[in-house]
């Protein structure tokens, strides 16, 4: 049989021949070096067949992310492995891989508590299957014996899983089979792929422990998840290793408690608490935000919070959200806060007659909404129920479609350039839980792509992560340590004008439907300030610092005068604080420095009788001595021109 090569070029194999013997075929140093096999675009094991005419292309160490996938796959089964061999009676669940590693969650017996204080223990244990090369061995069971077979060893989640898999699967296509792995003494319930062999994970290393519901559902069992990371070089895991660390200082949690910035409490999880230090981070992006908005011509709006559930039939929301909504009622009435904006838009569209002269309209909102994240998932400002989104909705003709889109993603890229951020562009196209026709869908993202076309800006296809009412352009930025974040979504829906039955009257006087267009920048302002807690470490530039300077007397005489020079600063617009505490200036300056405040302003004797302060910036020690005033017109230029300023480390 023939089947083709990535350079398109036709390679005869055996009939039956297997990834391997492509690879064999090719080469047998390639037949060494290979790990996996994509056979008509589908990871596969080498070991499987290849069908005659299939596009092949052979997964090497040199591979990337399928290389990596496939590694960290191994090291979850040599994981659990390890685990089920130290720790006799503990049950299995699931171990993929995911984005810079793998994790496996585990129910361990009563009374044995696994923390990083086993890494050790559990990795000299994963060394010896990893030098032991054991193969991955796939085999096929019939679902009755797969579940008669978990169910004697004790494994229920195996069971359920494999349960699952039958009930849910397509009358059509009924699940007859399951498969599973084995290697070395560990059997597990797999779709695969895998390597050939664990002597392909040449570097991993546990790195954390936590709970996870199984399932993610707070009312089920709580499990022990062990993540860890593998990689194809001891140098790129030491590498890996070293940007976890810096992570883990810059981490946003932390970094929230040490600068007094927000909280949180069990009375309302999920749900930032701001402190005064982050209100006053919140109100400088709301302030960029607001003037931006403007700029452009954007009328900001305010809308309630909660509705009455048929708002949310009509919108889709019910049918396709409702998982993700709080509902309570009222006086015999279902009512829902709101998880989105959009549909409370509507309403104000379609307050009074519309005019093709009237459009665009551009609506804005720092919008607050509610949405139900499993508790599993919650995770300091990156992932909360309680929302504060940078909204906006456009209302305009299929014409102005292209321009407005345009338009959005221009308003984008200025926003991340304040910050320094330089995105990266993708089209997130129909997903399988969707509202709306095929047609609209083929309309809306054939509009999308022709908007991203016409400025030539390049852009990555992202199939099947529309929003349920349409498609998408979603922007995605790298941070000062390389990680990869999403910010803005600009979201094209002819779906939610329908529903509302939202009109203009065109030139034509005849009654016309116009299109809606979703936009948020920074998505949340908790996600966002998450993020930029993370990019700077807590160093904000000096427009978005909550304390922009401290005057720092050096004895308690110069009290007076520090306090003079604050008030002159605060009149300038700058957020100033005195430490006139009886400690030393050096302690002083040394807790300046941890606060992370931009400007420290030493007074004395000399500066009380010039009228001058001692500037210190923060990192950089001592830069000049000054007048007030001097520093005063400087530092209010800095934070009118909201420079990022080199903050970020």
């Amino acid at each position: 049989m023939t089947v083709q090569l990535p350079d398109e070029t036709a390679l005869e194999v055996p009939d039956g021949a297997s990834g391997l013997d492509v690879a064999r075929a090719i080469g047998e140093g390639l037949a060494r070096a290979a790990l996996g096999i994509r056979v008509d675009g589908e990871l596969r094991d080498l070991a499987a067949p290849v069908p005659d005419g299939a596009r092949v292309e052979i997964v090497t160490a040199r591979s990337g992310d399928d290389a990596l996938w496939l590694v960290r796959h191994d090291a979850a089964h040599v994981l659990a492995t390890a685990v089920m061999e130290l720790y006799p009676g503990v049950k299995i669940s699931i171990g993929p891989p995911v984005d810079d590693g793998f994790y496996y969650d585990f129910d361990f017996p009563d009374g044995v508590k696994v923390s990083d204080a086993d890494f050790e223990r559990i990795e000299a244990k994963m060394r010896e299957h990893v030098k032991a090369d054991e193969t991955f061995e796939r085999s096929e069971l019939p679902v009755a014996e797969a579940i008669e077979r978990f169910r004697a060893e004790g494994q229920d989640y195996k069971v359920e899983l494999i349960e699952d898999l039958v009930r849910n699967a397509d009358p059509a296509h009924p699940v007859e089979t399951v498969s599973l792995y084995r290697n070395g003494p560990f059997t597990d319930l797999c779709r695969g792929p895998h390597a050939p062999s664990t002597g392909r994970i040449k570097a991993f290393k546990l790195t954390s422990v936590a709970g996870a519901y199984w399932r993610g559902d707070a009312s089920r069992q709580m499990l022990t998840r062990i993540y860890g990371t593998a990689f194809l070089s001891k140098d790129d895991l030491a590498a890996h290793l070293e940007r976890l660390e810096e992570a883990r200082k810059r981490d946003h949690r932390k970094l929230g408690r040490e600068l007094d910035l927000f909280m949180f409490s069990e009375l309302s999880p999920g749900s930032p608490f701001w402190k005064p230090n982050g209100q006053q981070l919140k109100n400088e992006l709301t302030a960029l935000w607001r003037d931006e908005n403007a700029d452009r011509g954007y009328r900001e709006v305010q809308t309630p919070i909660i509705y009455d559930a048929d708002l949310w039939k009509q919108s889709g929301h019910w049918h396709v959200y409702r998982e993700n909504m709080y509902f309570t009622e009222v006086e015999g009435r279902t009512m829902g806060l709101k998880p989105m904006n959009c549909p409370a838009h509507t309403q104000i569209y379609s307050s009074e007659r519309r005019s093709y002269r009237d459009l665009p309209i551009r609506y804005s909102e720092a919008g607050l909404v509610h949405r139900h994240e499993p508790s599993g998932t919650l995770h300091g400002l990156l992932r909360v129920r309680h929302i504060t989104q940078d909204d906006a909705h456009i209302f305009c003709t299929e014409e102005q479609v292209p321009e407005e889109v345009q338009r959005c993603l221009d308003f984008g890229f200025a926003i991340y350039d304040v910050f320094g951020f330089e995105p990266r562009l993708e089209l997130s196209t129909r997903p399988e839980k969707r509202v709306g026709s095929e047609e609209m869908w083929d309309r809306a993202e054939a509009a999308l792509a022709k908007a991203l076309d016409d400025r030539g800006l390049p852009y990555e296809l992202n199939e099947g992560d529309g929003a349920f009412y349409g498609p998408k352009i979603d922007l995605h930025m790298t941070d000062s340590i390389g990680r990869s974040w999403q910010l803005g979504t600009v979201q094209l829906d002819y779906y939610m004008p329908e529903q509302f039955g939202l009109t203009y009257t065109g030139a034509d006087n005849a009654e016309h439907r116009p299109v809606m267009i979703h936009r948020a920048l920074m998505g949340s302002f908790e996600r966002f300030i998450g993020i930029l807690i993370e990019h700077y470490a807590g160093e904000f530039p000096l427009w978005l610092a909550p304390v922009q300077a401290v005057v720092l007397p050096i004895a308690d005489r110069h009290n007076g005068y520090a306090d003079r020079v604050a008030a002159e600063l605060r009149a300038a617009g700058l957020r100033v604080e005195v430490d006139d505490r009886g400690e030393s200036v050096k302690r002083k300056i040394r807790e300046a420095e941890l606060r992370k405040l931009p400007y420290m302003l030493v007074v004395g004797d000399q500066e009380a009788d010039d009228g001058t302060v001692s500037v210190r910036r923060h990192r950089a020690g001592d830069i000049a001595t000054e007048p007030v005033a001097t520093f005063a017109e400087r530092a209010t230029a800095e934070v009118a021109a909201r420079t990022d300023g080199g903050s970020a480390r």
